[in-house]
């Protein structure tokens, strides 16, 4: 019982209307009907779900995709029969299962359907997996003996089944850990697997993997999939139907082509715009949205969206769109669309068929075919011309893990050189264990080297953003304080002069200024990610550190603060590394790429020399597993190694799809590219010198 391990197509395959016409025609594995969920929090009514309609067709794939508070996971529990019942929770609508209403049906009948019915995917597989069990006994709990567990684990790639049967999680990857999460979902043989934002913690190669093994799944064993996600891209990559979630409510729906290549839905092509991809001019703003998502407290008379609107009406605020159909198979809920206001489009002259969208620009602010601005690209030029602000010679950092008899060395770092001139921005990319967040701290003196140096320029001060920016703000101290910490330990004395520095950073990085009176915990992710930037600037450094500053944000929050941190580097001349596993935002912050695998960096160029001719085979695998890259993603052979055990030779010659011989007992390293000046690989085989 193997699957096939044949690569997939991605957005541009052919076969769509074949796809949507099956999952379309065929009979529902579940159905969801006016349905609502009202949760009670400190005596208010938070409108979670408000009349959600949605349909899943057998062997179908229907990706839920809208910012965080949108209500995709709230109904992704409600179908696998999860939501917690107490009297706190008002539920109203049918979720049918099997023909079967499980808000109606008993807590047994419940436990019956998700046995026999339902499979689940969670984010974090290590909150559904038991810590203190081994893998086998609890893919054995559900199939009832060894020889189907290891069948089961094979099936979904994972490799020397019988020998992880003995791992607890703790000891596999996140790439693993989630294949052994889709191995138990799929134990049972169920017609409808719900999965809940099961790439977002992953790198892009391992997500690459886990999408495609859900699309093999499909056709393996004719499951049925609800994919939630906030990434369009993700979705375009395996869904046949998208459906879009704002507010609570469905605003668009169709087949993916459809919603992908002709939103009708502001909301929609808003979420399109701010997605950075690898396509367009990387020198522009990246479009967003204005204003926050719609307070689930707050009850809405009209349409949820239309303090966000660009082509909102006077009516959009106190009447309510429904979801009606604009093409065949294509739903879309706005007061521009359908019959509902066919009194109103006569009288205005409004033709909903030729309506154009005002743009979105970074600033929030909304007009009449505005033109994004540009970004300054002037800082491209080559390193060779500046002066340098950072070097890193060398540089090896080593831990120590474990205890007792089992300490084992840890090689963070082996042997990493980098130079980065003044005001230049240079993302640092690869996967998870790839050593880019150890080379920030070293360079932040976070970290002490183990050997090598880390030399930056005399009097250069250095400021780091981190990726949870809640983590990094003390949870007692409102921003205000913290920024006026900041300056206080900086010898500002004057209080004049530190609050009127207060002002001018939470202005720099658009934070409204009620909200420097708040803690972190009162403030959306967005927010918390600006107060982290306004910290970091309220005492402008000549260099910023970022590490994975908008990996856990939705798209739409990412794009702010990717802009913000562009319009901060020009504005105070900073100098920039960028740590990201992501090869899009990559080409929209930086001026140069440096690819780090296992501790050593094997490729490093112009952005535009990495993206437009990748070398390594590494960096080419990263680059095609970014959604909406146009090519099949090449599928690395296992896991990355692990630094406390670091292959021969060159270190990526166990996934390596360009592997011989020699690589096995070679090592490489950076060399510059005949074919590209300043371009430096890592590569043998690449350079045509093996």
């Amino acid at each position: 019982m193997q699957f096939s391990t044949k690569q997939s197509s991605v957005v541009t395959r052919d076969d769509w209307n074949s796809v949507t016409e099956r999952a379309t025609t065929s009979s529902s594995v579940a159905k969801v009907e006016d349905y609502h969920v009202t949760f009670t929090r400190s005596g208010s009514p938070v409108h979670a779900l408000r009349g959600v309609n949605l349909e899943v067709g057998e062997s179908e794939i229907v990706a839920l995709v809208g910012e965080s508070g949108s209500g995709k996971s709230v109904l992704g529990l409600s179908m696998l029969g999860l939501l917690e019942k107490t009297s706190n929770t008002s539920v109203t609508g049918k979720v049918f299962l099997q023909d079967r209403d499980i808000a109606l049906a008993s807590a047994a009948e419940i436990r019956r359907l998700r046995r026999e019915y339902l499979g689940a995917i969670f984010q974090d597989p290590m909150t559904s997996l038991n810590p203190t069990m081994r893998i086998g006994k609890q893919l054995g709990e559900v199939t009832g003996s060894k020889s189907e567990s290891v069948e089961l684990l094979q099936s979904v790639g994972i490799p020397e089944p019988e020998r992880r049967m003995s791992a607890f999680p703790f000891e596999l990857s996140g790439g693993l850990r989630q294949r052994v999460m889709i191995a138990m979902a799929l134990a049972g043989r169920p017609k409808l697997i719900v999965a809940d934002e099961p790439t977002t913690a992953l790198d892009v190669t391992v997500q690459a993997q886990i999408l495609d093994l859900i699309k093999m799944s499909r056709e393996r064993f004719g499951t049925s999939f609800v994919l939630i996600t906030h990434d369009l891209g993700v979705a375009a990559m395996v869904a046949d139907r998208v459906v879009v979630m704002y507010g609570g409510e469905v605003v668009e729906s169709g087949t993916t082509k459809d919603v992908l290549n002709s939103a009708k839905h502001p909301y929609t092509r808003a979420l399109l715009a701010s997605r950075v991809t690898l396509s367009g001019d990387r020198h522009r703003r990246i479009a967003t949205m204005s204003g926050e998502a719609v307070d689930s407290r707050i009850s809405v008379p009209g349409c949820a969206f239309e303090p966000r609107c660009p082509a909102a009406m006077e009516i959009c605020n106190s009447t309510k769109p429904h979801l009606c159909q604009v093409e065949d198979l294509h739903d879309v809920s706005c007061l521009r669309y359908g019959s509902q206001v066919d009194d109103l489009r006569l009288s205005n002259g409004i033709d909903s068929t030729q309506m154009q969208i005002r743009s979105f620009t970074d600033g929030g602010e909304l007009r009449e075919g505005a033109a994004v601005q540009e970004i300054d690209s002037s800082a491209s030029d080559a390193v060779g011309k500046r002066e340098i602000m950072i070097t890193a010679n060398d540089v090896m950092v080593t831990f120590k893990v474990g205890s007792g008899g089992s300490r084992a060395m840890l090689r963070a770092l082996r042997g990493a050189s980098l130079q980065v001139g003044t005001g230049e921005a240079v993302a640092v990319v690869g996967e998870s264990g790839s050593g880019k967040s150890t080379l920030l701290r070293a360079i932040a003196g976070l970290n002490t080297p183990s050997s090598g140096q880390i030399e930056l320029r005399a009097g250069s001060k250095v400021q780091m953003v981190f990726q949870d920016s809640g983590a990094s703000l003390t949870p007692w101290m409102t921003v205000e304080q913290l920024l006026d910490e900041r300056l206080v330990a900086t010898g500002v004395r004057d209080k004049h002069e530190r609050q009127e520095r207060i002002l001018a950073a939470s202005d720099s990085v658009g934070l409204y200024r009620q909200m420097l009176s708040a803690k972190a915990y009162q403030l959306s992710g967005g927010q918390r990610q600006r107060a982290a930037l306004a910290r970091s600037v309220v005492v402008p450094p000549e260099i910023l550190l970022c590490d994975e500053p908008t990996s856990a944000l939705d798209v739409s929050l990412a794009a702010v603060v990717l802009n913000l941190i562009s319009n901060l580097r020009k504005s105070l001349g900073m100098t920039l590394i960028f740590v990201t596993h992501d090869l899009a935002v990559a080409r929209v912050v930086a001026d140069r790429i440096a690819v780090m695998y296992l501790g050593q960096f094997v490729e490093v160029g112009s952005t535009d020399q990495v993206l437009s001719d990748p070398t390594h085979p590494y960096t080419k695998a990263l680059l095609s597993a970014v959604p909406d890259s146009g090519s099949t993603p090449i599928l690395l052979n296992g896991d990355p190694a692990s630094p406390l055990s670091v292959p021969s030779g060159c270190s990526f010659h166990p996934r390596c799809p360009s592997v011989v011989g020699s690589c096995s007992s070679t090592e490489q390293y950076l060399t510059i590219s005949p074919a590209s000046r300043g371009h430096l690989v890592a590569c043998g085989v690449a350079l045509g010198g093996q």
